[in-house]
């Protein structure tokens, strides 16, 4: 298979968080034209599952690739640039998907002993697909649930050929974070009339910032970034809305949980000194990625030991993932894989190297034959 098309034909295509249409169609397709012999195909929302028996399985092992893109407009400049305007795989997901078909192409070619699962797993920008994917499988397709579940995530900052992780958390927990705040508006010249949003906001904001260092473990971690603030319409009306998002990551849910109720104490504090109404949304949040030590060890053992690959050991990111919901029932573990782009993660100009499709896909047949 020609896994340069196949990224660059889905990197044309992005689509955001359950709205996957395209995309699932042109993987379907891909996937329907290998030998079907040894492959079931089961549909759910804008994922697929692909399950290829094994010689003589004993268990049933995963690989998760995510599928969704980003309303990130592009600006790379590059021939197979995204079609859909306003937005783009700004997030290396069309290498994760060209990478999974790969893998299920030496599957069907390859066979290995154990049986493979290869779930094309839709919004992992949001609003979260794993879980209820997660929870699909469990209720609705236990011949399904894995015993090990695999993943990776293309790292810009590193060399290809370069893959790395750890045992135990991998990426943080995250929670989005939308405040809504309503009181009365009025003209800039009687602000005695009014209770203005911009100024409750601009409170509200600074409160915020005091959350991690005075409600959180000074030994623990957490970050709690308000990246936008609006509020008001123009320069002679007080304002009587105000907005601020952002987004919540700490290390262990006691703290993710701390913090929403530091929050919520907070904006109900404010909305009796400003006299507004909030309404607070989480959005979409995810669980830790907590990867399974055992697991983590055996595969930096095998990659050190890989031709042509370099196996780093990671440190703990705020990053965040939804794989941590597979990771939470499932033994798991995630990696990153080196792509040596000048632009990082969900930016416009992010240009992964796809000398990574020229491997990947073997290495991953190569250790799954192992396990």
């Amino acid at each position: 298979m020609n896994l340069i098309q196949i990224r660059r034909d889905l990197h044309r295509i992005p689509e955001i968080g359950f709205r996957e249409f395209k995309t699932q169609q042109y993987l379907l397709e891909q996937i329907r034209s290998l030998p079907q012999d040894r492959m079931e195909i089961a549909e759910w929302q804008t994922g697929i599952a692909v399950k290829v028996s094994g010689l003589d399985a004993n268990k049933l092992i995963a690989w998760r690739t995510d599928i969704d893109g980003l309303p990130i407009e592009e600006n790379t400049g590059l021939a197979f640039s995204s079609e859909h305007t306003g937005y783009m795989h700004a997030c290396g997901h069309d290498v994760h998907m060209a990478n999974a078909v790969g893998l299920l192409d030496r599957l069907i070619e390859n066979p290995i002993k154990q049986d493979v699962l290869l779930l094309f797993q839709p919004a992992e920008e949001g609003p979260g697909g794993a879980l209820p994917f997660r929870n699909w499988l469990k209720s609705e397709r236990p011949d399904l649930w894995p015993d090990e579940i695999y993943a990776m995530h293309v790292a810009p900052e590193l060399p290809v050929g370069t893959v790395s992780t750890k045992p135990g958390m991998l990426f943080a927990n995250t929670s989005e974070l939308f405040i809504d705040l309503h009181g009365k508006g009025g003209h800039a010249a009687f602000p005695h009339f009014t209770d203005d949003m911009a100024v409750a906001g601009a409170s509200l904001l600074m409160q915020l910032q005091t959350i991690v260092s005075r409600s959180i473990d000074p030994m623990d971690s957490a970050v709690l970034t308000v990246g936008k603030f609006t509020a008001g319409t123009v320069q002679n009306i007080i304002a009587e809305n105000a907005r601020l998002e952002g987004t919540i990551r700490t290390l262990n849910n006691t703290s993710m949980m701390k913090m929403k109720e530091r929050i919520e104490a907070i904006c109900k504090a404010v909305e009796t000194g400003y006299n507004c109404r909030i309404s607070i949304d989480y959005g979409a949040s995810y669980r830790e990625v907590d990867n399974d030590a055992q697991l983590a060890e055996h595969f930096l053992e095998f990659a050190s030991s890989a031709d042509g690959i370099t196996a780093v050991r990671a440190d703990a990111a705020m990053t965040g993932e939804d794989f941590g919901y597979f990771t939470e029932q499932i033994p798991g573990l995630m990696f990153w894989a080196g792509v040596n782009s000048e632009f990082g993660l969900h930016h416009s100009k992010i240009n992964p190297d796809e000398k990574i499709l020229d491997f990947m896909p073997g290495f991953i047949h190569r250790y799954f034959s192992e396990l």
